[in-house]
């Protein structure tokens, strides 16, 4: 069954978020059957697309909407909001 999730989350890392996280984004969406994209600042991305989601500049206290749909929204969703709230897993 198809689901619709919206949550908001906010760049925990002091260092924003960049390539690293970008790309462990990437590889969570494209391993599920769901689109999700984020949103920062008036500007949306791909969810499957690194330079779409690095182009958001989104830096260390931004809120970022995460919207995902489909199969396996909910299960992304989770682990995004997961990662975010764990500052990308990044030990500084």
């Amino acid at each position: 069954m198809a689901s619709s999730v919206t949550q908001t989350v906010t760049v925990v890392s002091p260092h924003g978020l960049h390539a690293r996280p970008s790309h462990a984004i990437v590889a969570m969406v494209s391993r599920v059957d769901a689109k999700v994209t984020l949103q920062f600042d008036g500007r949306e991305a791909d969810g499957r697309s690194i330079l779409s989601v690095m182009s958001l500049g989104a830096v260390h206290g931004a809120e970022v909407v995460l919207k995902g749909e489909g199969a396996d929204a909910e299960e992304v969703m989770q682990r995004l909001v997961d990662f975010f709230e764990a500052g990308f897993e990044e030990n500084v």
